[in-house]
């Protein structure tokens, strides 16, 4: 018998752990579940905690910490609280590959000390690419750690590329299903409303990644993460709208040949394959049929009502610590947006303005990305 995966899975009670969780129920006999972690949801974490006995359990809010000790008492799990004890829970677990599915900026620490404990990653934390790319991708060198992209467009490059290792790429398209207000003009989204914005027509996912993709910065993000990824220049890396999301990224070479993958739009495909890569598992999901999907269509982008693409370029093409400074703004406005404080629109507004006004570093470390991070947050809390 194969000797079982051993996941460690941060940001259980979310979207992506959620369904990740759903694939462990059903591949029990391949996959082992060491590390759950949650922010707040603690009723969750302590149903999930229940089911797959972990090893360890942190949760982040530390004001949850007596109510799953004290529930999961009986158990044989070890149980911390603070956002530190995720990053120091993996200089101790045995798990040997990381899910990190926190939400945002939270999730570059853990990240960091998990390659840094020779854990292979499944990255579907987009940002810890998008704030420190560069220091990313020279630790996974550094520390021979694989890391294998869980963001549909990215596991669709990232399986495209598989033994193409001696062919150049010539561009890299990431796919956008340009969300609920693909078409509008400027006059449109003056007044949309928080209900609005989280209607995703083809995903489900948590209200940041839905904010994200209504306003386009999730394409931008992942424009800055495939660079990461894949050592692809700005310029070669393009964002096209393609409303069915069947075709979830392409890959096009300097023969003029153009890899695509396709499926049906559901996350527990590519978190599936990040588990088991390089072997590729039989699963019962739900398979894509070509004679009920019969039309696929492509369209420009429209950088002037989705301010906010276009802003994710400019950061790329800055380097240092501009992308850093573009997430922590981002983070901040939607959070705005989704309690009422700003609308729609002023979202790209409010990054633009802490892009030009928050200290540029050419060179950042990582004490200089924590502290953009920390600047850029109340910069652009002084503008709300």
């Amino acid at each position: 018998m194969t000797e079982k995966k051993k996941i460690a899975i941060l940001g259980s009670t979310g979207s992506i752990g959620t369904q990740a969780l759903e694939i462990a129920r059903e591949q029990k006999d391949k996959i082992e579940i060491e590390v759950l972690t949650a922010n707040s949801n603690a009723d969750l974490l302590i149903a999930q905690a229940k089911e797959f006995t972990p090893n360890h359990v942190v949760i982040a809010d530390e004001s949850k910490y007596l109510q799953v000790k004290e529930a999961l008492a009986v158990h044989d799990i070890k149980v911390f609280a603070g956002s530190k004890a995720i990053a120091d829970i993996m200089e101790i677990t045995s798990a040997d590959t990381v899910l990190t599915a926190m939400v945002g900026y939270s999730g570059l620490l853990p990240t960091i000390k998990a390659i840094e404990n020779k854990k292979r990653i499944a990255l579907a934390n987009k940002e810890t690419l998008v704030v420190a790319g560069e220091l990313i991708t020279q630790l996974c060198a550094q520390n021979r750690v694989d890391l294998i992209p869980v963001d549909s467009e990215h596991s669709a490059i990232f399986q495209c590329l598989v033994g193409e290792d001696l062919n150049a790429i010539e561009n890299i398209i990431l796919t956008a299903s340009g969300g609920p207000f693909r078409g509008k003009k400027r006059n449109d989204l003056a007044e949309v409303t928080k209900a609005q914005a989280l209607k995703h027509p083809n995903w489900s996912m948590g209200a940041k990644i839905t904010i994200d993709s209504a306003t386009l910065m999730n394409k931008g993000l992942e424009v800055i993460e495939a660079k990461w990824l894949f050592g692809v220049k700005g310029a070669n890396i393009k964002a096209v709208v393609h409303p069915q999301s069947i075709i979830h990224s392409m890959v096009e070479f300097t023969d003029g040949s153009i890899k695509a993958q396709m499926g049906l739009p559901d996350m527990k495909l590519p978190i599936h394959y990040a588990f088991f890569f390089p072997s590729r598992i039989q699963t019962d999901f739900k398979r894509l049929s070509f004679t009920e999907i019969n039309t696929l269509t492509f369209e420009e982008p429209d950088p002037e009502t989705f301010r906010n693409l276009g802003l994710a370029y400019e950061a790329m093409n800055k380097g240092g610590n501009m992308a850093c400074i573009l997430n922590a703004a981002n983070e901040v406005a939607v959070d705005a947006f989704l309690n009422d404080k700003i609308k729609f629109l002023q979202i790209a507004e409010l990054n633009e303005r802490c892009m030009n006004s928050v200290s540029f570093i050419a060179k950042p470390t990582l004490d200089d990305y924590i502290s953009t991070d920390a600047e850029t947050r109340k910069v652009a809390a002084s503008f709300l």
